[in-house]
């Protein structure tokens, strides 16, 4: 039987032909198995990283081919896939240039809300889910339409690891996010896209809120003193990571979140 083949161009600008049958998929970015799942693509997808805990359903029952970074090929290779569903960031890419070489590579490159919606739409669209992706786009653009940002700006500082400490700048995600919600980034000037920072630098950003996330590196309470030795009048925060920087369908949550956040700095 003859195959027919689409052609679809993915967020790197790459063009990629595919079957109009995609029965297999390999997802390697955790937003981003989340977000296939709720468009009814669980069943289809044969393989995910260990860092794809949503839901718990597909965690629970799909085969885990490494982390986002250090993913096995050869399992990837063993699962053959009609598609594998990667990101520029959060994916190593010389194992996504081994991969392409292998089958189809849809690949990601998210650092705006605006970027997740077209990214939502064209999985939506390659899948031959539109009206499902468009369903959840309307839910989170609505909700972010809700959402009121804190009534003043307040100078934030991000962390998403320890020894060394590190931020985000302002290509990022996280910071789009940030800045949604009415929370001026520190950093957001820094050259590189993921900044070390030292106490002095810390210091010298002086800010008013520091968020601690629990990813990737798990931040907790007792975290605070070190922090407070360095800024003892910044008010600190542990902050649940996957609503600042999963792009796929729990930004549906986001929002809500986000108020909740704002309420607790009164």
């Amino acid at each position: 039987m003859a195959v027919n083949l689409v052609q679809h161009r993915d967020q790197m600008k790459f063009l990629i032909s595919l079957s109009d049958q995609l029965r297999r998929i390999v997802s390697l970015v955790p937003s981003q198995t989340e977000y296939l799942c709720d468009l009814g693509l669980e069943k289809n997808i044969v393989g995910i990283t260990k860092f794809c805990i949503h839901p718990a359903s597909c965690y629970q029952t799909k085969i885990r081919v490494g982390g986002t970074k250090d993913f096995s090929v050869e399992s990837i290779r063993l699962l053959n896939p009609d598609i594998v569903i990667a990101n520029k960031e959060e994916n190593d890419e010389e194992k996504i240039l081994k991969l392409k070489s292998l089958y189809p590579v849809w690949i990601s490159d998210v650092r705006t809300l605006d970027q997740a919606k077209n990214m939502m739409r064209s999985l939506g669209e390659m899948f031959k889910r539109e009206d499902k992706a468009q369903e959840i786009i309307r839910k989170i653009e609505y909700n972010f339409s809700k959402l009121q940002p804190v009534n003043r700006t307040l100078r934030t500082a991000y962390f998403i690891w320890r020894k060394p400490y590190m931020t985000v700048n302002s290509d990022t995600f996280i910071s789009d996010m940030m800045q949604r919600a009415g929370f001026e980034n520190c950093f957001s000037n820094a050259k590189a896209r993921y900044p070390k920072v030292t106490e002095a630098m810390l210091k010298a950003a002086d800010p008013e809120v520091i968020f601690l996330s629990s990813e990737p590196y798990p931040f907790k309470e007792k975290h605070f003193e070190e922090i407070r030795l360095v800024c003892p009048k910044a008010r600190i925060f542990l902050v649940n990571g996957e609503m600042f920087s999963w792009y796929g369908s729990r930004l549906i949550q986001s929002p809500a979140y986000f108020q909740k956040l704002i309420k607790k700095l009164g």
